[in-house]
């Protein structure tokens, strides 16, 4: 299949390595507001493949009309989503998109009931879903390996430099939509949902350490209360110098289970220890983009599968937006400094 790349921020390299590593898949086109920047890193890309180089589209709709293009990757910021998405919705051009959908719940769930309305496929990148550990234990879950789930934690203590938040934009509302909740804490918070099921309440604390100069969120700490009974809690952070792997801690009747990075450790009360992967690094520290691209592959992949085989993605923009409801009462709560309600999923169709 052919892949045309919008946006080439930090997380394009990742992409374009992904798709190199992906058999069956080239990078035909590229697209970016700054035309000298795309040429730029369509010559890094010929260097790199035998001096061949993805086209460089200067206007977006010349590159949704290109009959030769398959599905778009979209690693734009999210403020400039909304109109990219439907340009390349009014072709009919399949759509995987970097995580968060948009900067807020309603305008992410406007992006996913477009693209519904107009059958066109949606995928997410929420690669942590797609780590090979992570099916072992959805099968152990599944097999009630653990009993039953009473106790959820996500740990995220990251680390970023001011350097990071020094660039326009980031950690801001009106580019990104906030700061560690929607841009980094998303994956594991998606991780979870997709594991255990929704939050149905919500109480926290989102706050900007004396560590940061920014406009929005780098610390964040929140009591949950599962749609099936359990407890939980999130501590998020970019604000743990020098920063280390996030973690999702699963504490059952019969066992626990602790997924840290790659590494997946189930530990139960009949003395059984399983441990599979490696932990590896996951981009938790100084260098964002200190992780494996592998995970990206395997969602590339997967959407690229499902569009031959009409099924939805791994993660499709639908699934994405259970993140942004927690996201969102996450952030409602700590305005309020109340108990705040997680939104449910709306019919088709129908707006919360």
């Amino acid at each position: 299949m052919k892949v045309a790349l919008v946006g080439l921020g930090m997380v394009a390299g990742t992409h374009v390595r992904a798709i190199a590593d992906s058999d069956g898949l080239e990078l035909v086109a590229l697209h970016a507001r700054d035309g000298t920047k795309a040429r730029a890193f369509a010559a890094k890309v010929a260097a790199r493949r035998d001096g061949v180089a993805p086209r460089v589209h200067d206007g977006l709709e010349a590159l949704a009309s290109d009959p030769d293009i398959d599905f778009v990757i979209l690693c734009t910021p999210p403020n400039a989503r909304a109109d990219i998405v439907e340009v390349l919705v009014d072709a009919g051009k399949p759509i995987l998109m970097e995580k968060p959908v948009e900067r807020d719940l309603g305008a992410a769930e406007a992006i996913v009931e477009r693209c519904e309305r107009a059958g066109v496929p949606l995928g997410i990148v929420l690669q942590h879903r797609l780590r090979p550990v992570v099916a072992h234990l959805r099968r152990a879950l599944a097999e009630g390996v653990l009993g039953e789930l009473a106790v959820l934690e996500m740990a995220v203590p990251w680390w970023r430099p001011q350097a990071y938040y020094d660039e326009p934009g980031r950690g801001s509302y009106a580019r990104d939509g906030g700061g560690v909740l929607i841009n980094q804490a998303i994956h594991s918070i998606d991780l979870t949902l997709s594991l255990v099921g929704p939050v149905a309440r919500v109480q926290a604390m989102a706050r900007t350490s004396a560590l940061h100069a920014m406009e929005a969120e780098d610390h964040v700490s929140a009591g949950l209360e599962f749609a099936n009974g359990a407890i939980g809690s999130l501590v998020a952070s970019t604000a743990n110098f020098p920063g280390g792997p996030e973690s999702v801690t699963l504490h059952g009747t019969e066992g626990s289970a602790l997924l840290r990075a790659g590494r997946l450790e189930i530990r139960t009360r009949d003395g059984e220890v399983q441990a599979l992967g490696e932990e590896g690094d996951t981009g938790g520290g100084a260098d964002p983009m200190a992780f494996t691209h592998a995970w990206h592959r395997s969602v590339i992949e997967d959407f690229a599968v499902s569009l031959g085989e009409r099924r939805a993605p791994a993660i499709s923009g639908r699934d994405a937006l259970a993140a942004h409801r927690l996201i969102d009462a996450i952030t409602r709560s700590s305005t309020s400094g109340t108990i705040v309600e997680v939104a449910t999923e709306p019919a088709r169709g129908q707006r919360a």
